[in-house]
């Protein structure tokens, strides 16, 4: 376990767990939520994607339809269609980029200026993917049933909401202008 000192935003929490894993040498690492809304045995899954050929396997909540339950029909029509909205503006082929439950391979994690990731909230899912769609690599959606939460709140709030709306377009534009690592 790794104890940082306050509130520091969820991306700077996963750079720090992505900065450790490579330090220690892994050659998959996963990212997923503690709250069991990601079913632990679809782990396997997501793994096996990559050993198949995937750079980065996304466990998605859209790739086959609606697999989300428990969560009110506005927070999924809002999820569901900010996926929507980041494949346009983009131009990725992923259903489910706002998705937190992915496993990346280590050239992945590597080849990304993890210093150089700019949103700390739920933008940084979109963020991460983008980026690695960018440098080139394989992504793959594996399709999984997400669960809510039982206990705890949501931290979605309009701030979050705002950086994902306008941090895609500022995404899009950047990568107008920024030269990629490519996938060797």
């Amino acid at each position: 376990i790794i104890e940082r000192k306050g509130k520091l935003g969820l991306g700077t929490a996963y750079i720090t767990g992505f900065k450790w894993a490579l330090e220690h040498r892994y050659d998959y690492i996963f990212e997923m939520d503690a709250d069991f809304s990601h079913n632990p045995r679809d782990l396997v899954r997501l793994y096996e994607a990559c050993v198949q050929g995937a750079d980065l396997s996304i466990g998605s909540r859209y790739v086959t339809g609606v697999n989300v339950v428990n969560w009110p029909m506005s927070r999924v029509l809002l999820s569901f269609f900010a996926s929507k909205y980041v494949k346009i503006i983009t131009g990725m082929k992923v259903h489910d980029a706002t998705a937190g439950f992915v496993c990346y391979t280590r050239k992945v994690l590597e080849s990304i200026d993890l210093d150089n990731i700019r949103f700390k909230g739920y933008a940084f899912q979109i963020e991460m993917k983008f980026t690695a769609y960018k440098c080139g690599f394989k992504i793959i959606e594996v399709p999984v049933i997400f669960i809510n939460r039982e206990l705890g709140t949501s931290k979605m709030n309009s701030s979050i909401f705002g950086e994902a709306i306008f941090g895609v377009i500022k995404l899009k534009i950047n990568s107008w202008f920024h030269k990629f690592p490519q996938k060797k």
